[in-house]
């Protein structure tokens, strides 16, 4: 008896063609949409840091990754001496800075 009700349940459900192309469409929508919503600008992105990070010169205001402000002194291969304060440099790795603005004074002015 189960095995007639068992060949009845797959007469009745057919796949036919366009239910196959439909599920493979479904799933190349789905690829579209995480490109064009989390890779693409996620790579546009890494593109402007990298950019940014290659233009860096002597006297360039720059933010660290830890959140250190300071000005480019000193610029080598792969390393920035950055002042952050009256004669206190320290190196940083080119990689660990993002970004490019001058602090804000503590008192707001």
């Amino acid at each position: 008896m189960y095995l007639n009700v068992l060949l009845q349940a797959t007469e009745a459900a057919p796949k036919n063609g366009f239910q196959q192309w439909g599920n493979i469409l479904f799933i190349l929508a789905i690829f579209v949409v995480f490109y064009l919503f989390l890779i693409r600008p996620q790579s546009k992105r890494q593109k402007a840091v990298r950019q940014f990070q290659e233009s860096l010169a002597v006297g360039s205001h720059v933010v660290t990754s830890g959140g250190v402000y300071g000005k480019v002194k000193e610029v080598k291969d792969n390393v920035l001496v950055i002042e952050i304060a009256d004669n206190v440099r320290i190196k940083v790795n080119k990689n660990m800075v993002y970004d490019a603005s001058e602090p804000v004074p503590a008192n707001g002015k």
